[in-house]
């Protein structure tokens, strides 16, 4: 349950971060709104995780989501470059991921 909780968190926080491009320097109400919020799920999510989940572990994985979706979203949502050097990298972000999980 905690890896699902763990999940979540990173989701919400690739929520917040693109929620930071849509906020526009929190000069948009519902934009600034909605981010804050996305903000203080993650965090919660993540302490929630960190109750049963290795500290190194489930900020390394918590981070990683985030960075992977926030990268897929810029490229989607916003135009971000694609090349094959960042997909790479994106790739080995997961295959980080997937290792922290193996290894816990």
């Amino acid at each position: 349950m905690a890896w699902i909780i763990l999940i979540a968190a990173g989701l919400f926080e690739v929520g917040w971060a693109v929620g930071l491009k849509y906020a526009d320097g929190f000069t948009r109400l519902m934009p600034s709104l909605l981010t804050v919020a996305s903000m203080v799920v993650s965090l919660g999510l993540l302490g929630w995780a960190l109750r049963s989940l290795p500290l190194g572990t489930a900020y390394a994985v918590w981070t990683g989501i985030g960075t992977i979706g926030t990268a897929i979203l810029g490229i989607y949502l916003f135009g971000e470059n694609a090349d094959i050097v960042r997909l790479f990298s994106i790739g080995l972000i997961v295959a980080g991921i997937i290792g922290l999980k193996l290894a816990h």
